[in-house]
C-alpha cells in the first residue's frame, strides 16, 4: 500500500488552536433610562448615557457621551462632553468636545461646543455658539509675559521658527 507523505497524527500540533481576539481598549460602560422610565431631578455620572425615556431637570456628564434616542424626551439642561440627539431636548447644551443632532432629532435651547453637526432633517432652534479649544500653553506663555515685557510681534514671528 501507498502512504501519504504527511503524517496522520502529530501529537505536537494542536488540532484545536482557537485563540480569542483581544480589543486594544476596555469596553465602555453605559447606563440606560428605558422608554418607560420618567427621571425628575438630577441625573449624573462619569459613564456614557443612553435616554431613550423622559428626563426632567439637568443632566451632567461632563467626561461622557450622553445620547437621546429616538424615544428620549429631556426637558434639561445637558452639559457633556459628546451629546448625540436623535429624540427631543428643550433646554440649554453645552458640550466640551461635540454636538450631533440627527436628522430625526431636535433641540430647543441655546448651545455651547467646540463642534457640531445638524443632519438635514433636524430642527434646531436657539442660539449656538462654538467656542475654540483653549490651549494649555497659554497660562505658560502668561507666565512669562508677567516676566518680562513682551517684545514687538515681528521679532516674536522671526525668532520662533
Amino acid at each position: 500500500m501507498l502512504q501519504s507523505p504527511e503524517p496522520k497524527y502529530s501529537p505536537t500540533a494542536p488540532t484545536n488552536s482557537y485563540i480569542p481576539v483581544k480589543t486594544s481598549a476596555p469596553t465602555m460602560e453605559q447606563a440606560t433610562i428605558g422608554r418607560t422610565l420618567v427621571i425628575k431631578g438630577e441625573v449624573s455620572g462619569s459613564e456614557a448615557l443612553f435616554i431613550d425615556g423622559r428626563v426632567e431637570g439637568t443632566v451632567s456628564f461632563p467626561e461622557s457621551r450622553v445620547t437621546v434616542g429616538r424615544n428620549g424626551h429631556v426637558a434639561a439642561n445637558i452639559h457633556a462632553k459628546e451629546l448625540v440627539i436623535m429624540g427631543k431636548v428643550h433646554g440649554n447644551v453645552e458640550c466640551a468636545d461635540r454636538l450631533d443632532i440627527r436628522s430625526e432629532g431636535s433641540l430647543t435651547g441655546d448651545v455651547i461646543t467646540h463642534r457640531f453637526s445638524v443632519e438635514e432633517g433636524a430642527m434646531l432652534k436657539g442660539g449656538v455658539e462654538v467656542r475654540t479649544p483653549e490651549k494649555k500653553a497659554q497660562p505658560q506663555n502668561q507666565a512669562k509675559h508677567e516676566q518680562k515685557p513682551e517684545p514687538p510681534k515681528a521679532m516674536v514671528a522671526t525668532a520662533g521658527a
